[in-house]
Protein backbone atom coordinates (compact mmCIF):
# COMPACT_ATOMS: atom_id res chain seq x y z
CA UNK A 1 0.00 0.00 0.00
CA UNK A 2 2.51 2.29 0.91
CA UNK A 3 4.84 3.36 -1.39
CA UNK A 4 7.32 6.45 -2.40
CA UNK A 5 4.46 9.04 -2.29
CA UNK A 6 3.95 8.94 1.27
CA UNK A 7 1.07 7.27 3.49
CA UNK A 8 -2.02 5.34 1.62
CA UNK A 9 -4.26 6.49 3.83
CA UNK A 10 -5.95 3.29 4.78
CA UNK A 11 -4.35 2.47 8.11
CA UNK A 12 -3.90 -0.98 7.01
CA UNK A 13 -1.13 -3.34 5.13
CA UNK A 14 -1.95 -6.54 3.80
CA UNK A 15 0.24 -9.97 4.66
CA UNK A 16 0.18 -13.41 3.49
CA UNK A 17 1.98 -16.90 5.17
CA UNK A 18 2.03 -19.53 2.16
CA UNK A 19 3.06 -22.91 2.38
CA UNK A 20 6.22 -23.65 0.25
CA UNK A 21 6.02 -26.63 -2.23
CA UNK A 22 8.10 -29.35 -2.50
CA UNK A 23 11.30 -27.84 -4.87
CA UNK A 24 10.55 -24.63 -4.66
CA UNK A 25 13.60 -23.12 -4.57
CA UNK A 26 12.07 -18.79 -5.19
CA UNK A 27 8.85 -17.70 -3.17
CA UNK A 28 6.27 -17.13 -6.24
CA UNK A 29 5.37 -14.07 -7.29
CA UNK A 30 1.24 -14.39 -7.61
CA UNK A 31 0.84 -13.38 -3.79
CA UNK A 32 2.26 -9.99 -4.81
CA UNK A 33 -0.11 -10.21 -7.92
CA UNK A 34 -2.84 -11.07 -5.59
CA UNK A 35 -2.36 -8.44 -2.99
CA UNK A 36 -1.80 -5.74 -5.48
CA UNK A 37 -4.39 -6.48 -6.81
CA UNK A 38 -6.79 -6.13 -3.78
CA UNK A 39 -4.45 -2.74 -2.78
CA UNK A 40 -5.84 -1.65 -6.64
CA UNK A 41 -9.69 -2.10 -5.55
CA UNK A 42 -8.98 -0.25 -2.50
CA UNK A 43 -7.65 2.48 -3.84
CA UNK A 44 -9.85 2.86 -7.02
CA UNK A 45 -13.14 1.99 -4.93
CA UNK A 46 -11.57 3.38 -1.30
CA UNK A 47 -13.33 1.15 0.24
CA UNK A 48 -11.27 -0.49 3.19
CA UNK A 49 -10.78 -3.96 4.62
CA UNK A 50 -11.48 -5.12 8.07
CA UNK A 51 -10.41 -7.95 10.28
CA UNK A 52 -13.32 -10.82 9.63
CA UNK A 53 -14.11 -9.53 6.04
CA UNK A 54 -14.32 -12.12 3.40
CA UNK A 55 -13.32 -11.81 -0.15
CA UNK A 56 -15.20 -13.97 -2.95
CA UNK A 57 -12.75 -14.83 -5.68
CA UNK A 58 -14.50 -17.16 -7.33
CA UNK A 59 -10.49 -18.88 -9.20
CA UNK A 60 -7.97 -20.07 -7.65
CA UNK A 61 -5.98 -17.98 -6.12
CA UNK A 62 -2.61 -19.06 -7.80
CA UNK A 63 -4.39 -19.82 -11.16
CA UNK A 64 -4.34 -23.37 -10.93
CA UNK A 65 -6.81 -26.17 -9.95
CA UNK A 66 -6.69 -25.93 -6.56
CA UNK A 67 -10.10 -25.30 -4.17
CA UNK A 68 -8.25 -22.20 -2.47
CA UNK A 69 -10.45 -19.89 -4.35
CA UNK A 70 -11.55 -16.88 -1.84
CA UNK A 71 -10.24 -15.37 1.46
CA UNK A 72 -10.69 -14.50 4.65
CA UNK A 73 -9.11 -11.62 5.97
CA UNK A 74 -7.89 -11.54 9.95
CA UNK A 75 -5.54 -9.52 12.50
CA UNK A 76 -1.72 -10.99 11.16
CA UNK A 77 -1.04 -13.14 14.39
CA UNK A 78 2.87 -11.69 14.66
CA UNK A 79 2.77 -8.22 13.33
CA UNK A 80 1.26 -5.83 15.57
CA UNK A 81 -0.21 -2.47 15.14
CA UNK A 82 2.43 0.11 14.60
CA UNK A 83 2.20 3.79 16.39
CA UNK A 84 3.23 5.95 12.43
CA UNK A 85 3.25 9.99 12.56
CA UNK A 86 0.35 9.54 10.46
CA UNK A 87 -2.08 7.57 12.55
CA UNK A 88 -2.10 3.72 13.89
CA UNK A 89 -1.02 1.15 10.92
CA UNK A 90 -2.98 -2.75 11.41
CA UNK A 91 -1.73 -5.70 9.48
CA UNK A 92 -4.30 -7.77 7.84
CA UNK A 93 -3.38 -11.27 6.80
CA UNK A 94 -5.11 -13.17 3.99
CA UNK A 95 -6.53 -16.44 4.70
CA UNK A 96 -6.93 -18.87 1.49
CA UNK A 97 -10.75 -20.88 2.10
CA UNK A 98 -12.58 -23.34 -0.06
CA UNK A 99 -15.60 -22.11 -1.51
CA UNK A 100 -17.78 -24.28 1.80
CA UNK A 101 -15.60 -22.14 4.00
CA UNK A 102 -16.54 -19.10 2.84
CA UNK A 103 -20.21 -20.28 2.60
CA UNK A 104 -20.09 -20.90 6.08
CA UNK A 105 -18.28 -17.41 7.10
CA UNK A 106 -21.13 -15.63 5.34
CA UNK A 107 -23.74 -17.92 7.14
CA UNK A 108 -21.82 -17.90 10.28
CA UNK A 109 -19.03 -15.10 10.66
CA UNK A 110 -15.77 -15.26 9.27
CA UNK A 111 -13.91 -14.82 12.85
CA UNK A 112 -15.59 -18.08 14.10
CA UNK A 113 -14.28 -19.79 10.81
CA UNK A 114 -10.80 -18.34 11.26
CA UNK A 115 -10.62 -20.14 14.76
CA UNK A 116 -11.76 -23.39 13.08
CA UNK A 117 -9.08 -22.74 10.56
CA UNK A 118 -6.57 -22.36 13.14
CA UNK A 119 -7.75 -25.93 15.24
CA UNK A 120 -7.00 -27.59 11.88
CA UNK A 121 -2.84 -27.98 11.10
CA UNK A 122 -3.14 -28.76 7.47
CA UNK A 123 -5.78 -26.32 6.89
CA UNK A 124 -3.78 -23.51 8.51
CA UNK A 125 -3.02 -24.13 11.93
CA UNK A 126 -1.78 -21.26 14.39
CA UNK A 127 -0.33 -19.22 11.82
CA UNK A 128 -3.15 -19.54 9.47
CA UNK A 129 -0.81 -20.57 6.55
CA UNK A 130 -2.52 -21.33 3.53
CA UNK A 131 -1.27 -24.85 1.92
CA UNK A 132 -2.68 -24.12 -2.45
CA UNK A 133 -2.70 -28.00 -2.65
CA UNK A 134 -5.14 -28.64 0.46
CA UNK A 135 -7.50 -31.21 -0.90
CA UNK A 136 -10.18 -31.39 1.74
CA UNK A 137 -12.53 -28.39 3.43
CA UNK A 138 -12.01 -28.51 7.14
CA UNK A 139 -15.62 -29.94 7.66
CA UNK A 140 -14.55 -32.97 5.33
CA UNK A 141 -11.61 -33.45 7.62
CA UNK A 142 -13.14 -33.16 10.69
CA UNK A 143 -17.11 -33.50 10.67
CA UNK A 144 -17.64 -32.38 14.23
CA UNK A 145 -16.46 -28.99 12.82
CA UNK A 146 -19.98 -28.86 10.82
CA UNK A 147 -21.87 -29.04 13.83
CA UNK A 148 -19.85 -26.11 15.71
CA UNK A 149 -20.86 -23.96 12.61
CA UNK A 150 -24.81 -24.82 12.61
CA UNK A 151 -24.49 -24.37 16.43
CA UNK A 152 -23.31 -21.14 15.91
CA UNK A 153 -25.54 -19.83 12.98
CA UNK A 154 -28.26 -21.17 15.07
CA UNK A 155 -27.23 -19.34 17.72
CA UNK A 156 -25.77 -16.32 16.75
CA UNK A 157 -27.47 -15.71 13.17
CA UNK A 158 -25.03 -13.80 10.53
CA UNK A 159 -22.86 -10.77 11.11
CA UNK A 160 -22.97 -9.86 7.75
CA UNK A 161 -24.64 -6.75 7.95
CA UNK A 162 -24.27 -6.26 4.17
CA UNK A 163 -22.33 -6.75 0.87
CA UNK A 164 -21.54 -5.43 -2.25
CA UNK A 165 -23.72 -7.12 -5.07
CA UNK A 166 -25.37 -7.04 -8.67
CA UNK A 167 -28.90 -5.59 -7.56
CA UNK A 168 -30.95 -3.00 -8.80
CA UNK A 169 -34.84 -2.20 -7.72
CA UNK A 170 -38.78 -0.43 -9.46
CA UNK A 171 -41.25 1.07 -8.13
CA UNK A 172 -44.27 -0.90 -9.16
CA UNK A 173 -46.83 2.07 -7.62
CA UNK A 174 -46.73 4.14 -10.47
CA UNK A 175 -46.83 4.21 -14.10
CA UNK A 176 -43.22 3.25 -15.71
CA UNK A 177 -43.32 6.87 -18.11
CA UNK A 178 -44.13 9.24 -14.73
CA UNK A 179 -40.28 9.95 -13.83
CA UNK A 180 -40.60 12.51 -11.53
CA UNK A 181 -38.73 12.25 -8.56
CA UNK A 182 -38.71 8.49 -9.14
CA UNK A 183 -35.78 6.17 -8.68
CA UNK A 184 -33.95 7.07 -12.17
CA UNK A 185 -34.37 10.96 -12.28
CA UNK A 186 -32.05 12.52 -14.95
CA UNK A 187 -30.81 16.36 -14.72
CA UNK A 188 -29.21 16.30 -18.20
CA UNK A 189 -27.45 13.17 -18.98
CA UNK A 190 -26.18 12.43 -14.95
CA UNK A 191 -28.36 10.24 -13.18
CA UNK A 192 -29.14 10.87 -9.36
CA UNK A 193 -26.10 9.24 -7.45
CA UNK A 194 -26.39 8.68 -3.40
CA UNK A 195 -25.57 11.76 -1.32
CA UNK A 196 -22.92 12.01 0.90
CA UNK A 197 -25.53 11.47 3.54
CA UNK A 198 -27.20 8.95 2.47
CA UNK A 199 -23.81 6.47 1.81
CA UNK A 200 -22.63 7.86 5.24
CA UNK A 201 -25.87 6.17 6.69
CA UNK A 202 -25.02 3.11 4.76
CA UNK A 203 -21.93 3.05 5.99
CA UNK A 204 -22.93 3.35 9.58
CA UNK A 205 -25.81 0.73 8.95
CA UNK A 206 -23.38 -1.78 7.69
CA UNK A 207 -20.82 -1.07 10.50
CA UNK A 208 -23.41 -1.09 13.38
CA UNK A 209 -24.46 -4.45 12.50
CA UNK A 210 -20.56 -5.87 13.10
CA UNK A 211 -21.16 -4.86 16.37
CA UNK A 212 -22.88 -7.93 18.05
CA UNK A 213 -23.51 -6.11 21.57
CA UNK A 214 -25.64 -3.07 20.11
CA UNK A 215 -28.94 -2.59 20.17
CA UNK A 216 -29.53 -2.70 15.98
CA UNK A 217 -30.07 0.62 15.31
CA UNK A 218 -30.05 2.55 11.84
CA UNK A 219 -28.97 5.88 12.07
CA UNK A 220 -30.67 9.42 11.76
CA UNK A 221 -31.24 9.93 7.82
CA UNK A 222 -29.45 13.56 8.98
CA UNK A 223 -26.85 12.20 10.47
CA UNK A 224 -23.43 14.57 9.94
CA UNK A 225 -21.44 13.30 7.06
CA UNK A 226 -17.72 13.04 8.29
CA UNK A 227 -15.21 14.16 6.54
CA UNK A 228 -12.34 11.35 5.22
CA UNK A 229 -11.79 7.88 7.76
CA UNK A 230 -12.17 8.08 11.49
CA UNK A 231 -9.42 7.23 13.42
CA UNK A 232 -10.89 7.79 16.51
CA UNK A 233 -12.64 3.96 16.21
CA UNK A 234 -11.30 0.26 15.70
CA UNK A 235 -11.28 -0.27 11.50
CA UNK A 236 -14.61 -1.47 10.54
CA UNK A 237 -16.86 -2.43 7.60
CA UNK A 238 -18.03 1.16 8.47
CA UNK A 239 -15.66 2.19 5.01
CA UNK A 240 -16.44 -0.92 3.70
CA UNK A 241 -19.39 -0.44 1.21
CA UNK A 242 -18.99 3.23 0.80
CA UNK A 243 -20.31 4.43 -2.99
CA UNK A 244 -17.91 5.29 -5.24
CA UNK A 245 -19.50 8.50 -5.74
CA UNK A 246 -20.44 9.93 -2.94
CA UNK A 247 -20.71 13.41 -3.65
CA UNK A 248 -24.25 14.80 -4.19
CA UNK A 249 -25.66 15.88 -7.76
CA UNK A 250 -29.00 16.19 -6.14
CA UNK A 251 -28.81 18.36 -2.52
CA UNK A 252 -29.77 15.50 0.18
CA UNK A 253 -32.42 17.89 1.29
CA UNK A 254 -34.18 17.77 -1.75
CA UNK A 255 -34.78 14.47 -2.21
CA UNK A 256 -37.71 13.39 0.29
CA UNK A 257 -38.69 10.02 1.57
CA UNK A 258 -41.33 8.05 -0.31
CA UNK A 259 -43.58 5.35 0.66
CA UNK A 260 -44.01 2.36 -2.01
CA UNK A 261 -47.14 0.27 -2.35
CA UNK A 262 -45.39 -1.82 -4.33
CA UNK A 263 -41.60 -2.91 -5.67
CA UNK A 264 -40.08 -5.36 -7.83
CA UNK A 265 -36.22 -6.33 -6.66
CA UNK A 266 -34.00 -8.09 -9.09
CA UNK A 267 -30.58 -9.33 -8.55
CA UNK A 268 -28.03 -11.76 -10.32
CA UNK A 269 -27.95 -15.18 -8.69
CA UNK A 270 -24.62 -14.82 -6.72
CA UNK A 271 -26.23 -12.51 -4.86
CA UNK A 272 -29.98 -13.64 -4.57
CA UNK A 273 -28.70 -16.81 -3.04
CA UNK A 274 -27.68 -14.59 -0.27
CA UNK A 275 -31.09 -13.54 0.29
CA UNK A 276 -32.09 -16.78 2.84
CA UNK A 277 -28.79 -15.81 5.07
CA UNK A 278 -30.51 -11.89 4.90
CA UNK A 279 -33.62 -13.32 6.22
CA UNK A 280 -32.72 -16.42 8.54
CA UNK A 281 -28.90 -15.10 9.62
CA UNK A 282 -29.85 -11.46 10.13
CA UNK A 283 -33.65 -10.42 10.17
CA UNK A 284 -35.00 -13.24 12.28
CA UNK A 285 -32.47 -12.19 14.53
CA UNK A 286 -33.70 -8.77 14.82
CA UNK A 287 -30.76 -7.40 12.42
CA UNK A 288 -30.59 -5.64 8.98
CA UNK A 289 -28.76 -6.22 5.97
CA UNK A 290 -27.66 -4.42 3.11
CA UNK A 291 -27.41 -4.85 -0.46
CA UNK A 292 -24.51 -2.07 -2.20
CA UNK A 293 -24.99 -2.08 -6.03
CA UNK A 294 -21.77 -2.23 -7.38
CA UNK A 295 -22.47 -1.19 -10.88
CA UNK A 296 -24.79 1.96 -9.46
CA UNK A 297 -25.15 3.85 -6.60
CA UNK A 298 -28.06 2.21 -5.62
CA UNK A 299 -28.85 0.07 -2.44
CA UNK A 300 -31.23 -2.31 -0.86
CA UNK A 301 -31.57 -2.89 2.79
CA UNK A 302 -33.95 -4.63 4.50
CA UNK A 303 -34.89 -4.31 8.29
CA UNK A 304 -36.49 -6.31 10.78
CA UNK A 305 -39.09 -4.63 12.93
CA UNK A 306 -36.44 -4.84 15.96
CA UNK A 307 -34.54 -2.08 14.17
CA UNK A 308 -35.04 1.24 15.21
CA UNK A 309 -34.57 4.67 13.10
CA UNK A 310 -35.44 3.22 9.93
CA UNK A 311 -37.66 5.01 7.50
CA UNK A 312 -39.62 1.80 6.43
CA UNK A 313 -42.30 0.95 8.67
CA UNK A 314 -44.54 -1.34 9.90
CA UNK A 315 -47.29 0.87 8.02
CA UNK A 316 -45.28 1.37 5.18
CA UNK A 317 -42.97 -1.42 4.92
CA UNK A 318 -41.50 -0.11 1.17
CA UNK A 319 -39.67 3.60 1.57
CA UNK A 320 -37.09 5.12 -0.59
CA UNK A 321 -35.12 7.88 -0.15
CA UNK A 322 -33.40 8.61 -3.61
CA UNK A 323 -32.20 5.03 -4.76
CA UNK A 324 -31.74 3.95 -1.52
CA UNK A 325 -34.88 1.08 -0.60
CA UNK A 326 -35.66 -0.01 2.91
CA UNK A 327 -38.02 -2.74 3.38
CA UNK A 328 -39.43 -3.73 6.84
CA UNK A 329 -40.24 -7.33 6.71
CA UNK A 330 -42.16 -9.22 10.09
CA UNK A 331 -41.45 -12.52 11.12
CA UNK A 332 -44.62 -13.84 9.43
CA UNK A 333 -43.56 -13.09 6.12
CA UNK A 334 -40.07 -14.14 6.66
CA UNK A 335 -40.70 -17.39 7.25
CA UNK A 336 -42.98 -17.60 4.73
CA UNK A 337 -40.62 -16.32 2.23
CA UNK A 338 -37.73 -18.64 3.20
CA UNK A 339 -40.35 -21.71 2.54
CA UNK A 340 -40.49 -19.80 -1.11
CA UNK A 341 -36.91 -19.68 -1.87
CA UNK A 342 -36.04 -22.89 -0.49
CA UNK A 343 -34.56 -23.77 -4.01
CA UNK A 344 -32.19 -21.10 -4.26
CA UNK A 345 -30.27 -23.28 -1.36
CA UNK A 346 -29.72 -25.76 -4.89
CA UNK A 347 -27.79 -23.48 -7.60
CA UNK A 348 -27.13 -26.66 -9.62
CA UNK A 349 -31.57 -26.73 -10.33
CA UNK A 350 -31.47 -23.11 -11.15
CA UNK A 351 -32.61 -21.67 -14.61
CA UNK A 352 -32.30 -18.01 -14.81
CA UNK A 353 -34.59 -15.89 -15.27
CA UNK A 354 -36.83 -16.91 -12.17
CA UNK A 355 -39.01 -14.92 -10.17
CA UNK A 356 -41.04 -14.88 -6.88
CA UNK A 357 -44.00 -13.08 -6.56
CA UNK A 358 -45.91 -12.70 -3.00
CA UNK A 359 -49.00 -10.37 -4.69
CA UNK A 360 -50.77 -9.88 -1.35
CA UNK A 361 -47.54 -8.19 -0.11
CA UNK A 362 -47.34 -6.53 -3.56
CA UNK A 363 -43.24 -7.58 -3.60
CA UNK A 364 -41.68 -9.46 -6.80
CA UNK A 365 -37.98 -10.77 -6.70
CA UNK A 366 -36.09 -11.57 -9.95
CA UNK A 367 -32.92 -13.40 -10.03
CA UNK A 368 -31.35 -12.45 -13.89
CA UNK A 369 -28.71 -13.21 -15.28
CA UNK A 370 -25.28 -11.17 -14.83
CA UNK A 371 -25.78 -9.63 -18.11
CA UNK A 372 -28.39 -7.34 -17.19
CA UNK A 373 -26.76 -5.78 -14.58
CA UNK A 374 -23.30 -5.33 -16.36
CA UNK A 375 -25.69 -3.61 -19.50
CA UNK A 376 -28.22 -1.25 -18.26
CA UNK A 377 -29.83 -1.38 -21.10
CA UNK A 378 -30.79 -4.66 -20.86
Amino acid sequence: FTGTDGPSGFGFELTFRLKRETGESAPPTWPAELMQGLARYVFQSENTFCSGDHVSWHSPLDNSESRIQHMLLTEDPQMQPVQTPFGVVTFLQIVGVCTEELHAAQQWNGQGILELLRTVPVAGGPWLITDMRRGETIFEIDPHLQERVDKGIETDGSNLSGVSAKCAWDDLSRPPEDDEDSRSICIGTQPRRLSGKDTEQIRETLRRGLEINSKPVLPPINAQRQNGLNHDRAPSRKDSLESESSAAIIPHELIRTRQLESVHLKFNQESGALIPLCLRGRLLHGRHFTYKSITGDTAITFVSTGVEGAFATEEHPYAAHGPWLQILLTEEFVEKMLEDLEDLNSPEEFKLPKEYSWPEKKLKVSILPDAVFDNPLH
